[in-house]
């Protein structure tokens, strides 16, 4: 990951989430290739953090995984669980209302006083 990667560590899930949504199923390479392609080249996830995202989503029952051989190699292929689907609409929305939250007090005129 590059840019404020505290930000985007917390979003990486919910982008991998949305992708396979998408997408249907794809594979680790091809996330991250799609991921950069997306921002243009601002946004690039490294594999170590990559994976473990995904190995945790596979953890808790959101993703599913399919293993096919491709050129001679065995590739995963990441696709979402039912659970999954529910559990992507549901942060998704979550994150839109995050968003929304955070325009406001970004564009609030007045300063805030703490």
């Amino acid at each position: 990951m590059m840019k404020n990667s505290q930000l985007y560590k917390g979003s990486l899930n919910i982008i991998i989430m949305k992708l396979l949504e998408e997408q249907g199923r794809m594979y680790g390479y091809e996330i991250t290739q799609k991921v950069k392609a997306i921002t243009q080249g601002e946004l690039n996830i490294t594999e170590g953090a990559l994976y473990p995202a995904l190995h945790k989503l596979e953890a808790e029952g959101l993703l599913a995984v399919e293993v096919e051989k491709v050129d001679n190699r065995l590739r995963k292929y990441y696709k979402l669980t039912e659970k999954g689907t529910t559990e992507t609409v549901n942060r998704l929305a979550e994150l839109e209302d995050f968003i929304r939250n955070m325009q406001s007090l970004v564009n609030s005129s007045p300063k805030l006083e703490f």
